[in-house]
C-alpha cells in the first residue's frame, strides 16, 4: 500500500513546473488542487485499506486457529480489502492528469 503513495508522488512531482524568471507561473490553482486531491485520495484509501486488512487479518488468524477450512476465505477477503487501496491509486492517477495551464498576461 505504501508504494502506491510513492508512485502518485513521483507522477505529481514530474508535472510541477518552475516559475519563469519574471515570476509568472503556468502552475494554476486548478492543477494544485487536482494534485492535492490525488494525494488525499491515494492516502486516505490506503489508510482505509490498511485498517481493513488489519481487522480482517486479526479476526482471520483467530478463526483459522480454530478451524483451518476458513483460510481460503480469509485470503479472499484480504485480497478484496487490498483492492480498496488499488482503486484509490487508479482514481489518484486519473486526478493527477487533470491540469490547466495559465496563459501569459502580457
Amino acid at each position: 500500500l505504501g508504494i502506491y503513495g510513492l508512485i502518485v508522488a513521483v507522477i505529481i512531482q514530474g508535472s510541477i513546473t518552475v516559475p519563469s524568471a519574471s515570476g509568472a507561473t503556468k502552475y494554476s490553482s486548478f492543477t494544485g488542487y487536482a494534485h492535492l486531491s490525488a494525494g488525499l485520495c491515494c492516502g486516505l484509501s490506503g489508510l482505509a485499506a490498511g485498517m481493513a486488512i488489519g481487522i480482517v487479518g486479526d479476526a482471520g488468524v483467530r478463526a483459522v486457529g480454530q478451524q483451518e477450512k476458513l483460510f481460503v476465505g480469509m485470503i479472499l477477503i484480504l485480497i478484496f480489502a487490498e483492492a480498496l487501496g488499488l482503486y484509490g491509486l487508479i482514481v489518484a492517477l486519473i486526478l493527477s492528469q487533470q491540469s490547466f495551464q495559465c496563459a501569459d498576461a502580457a
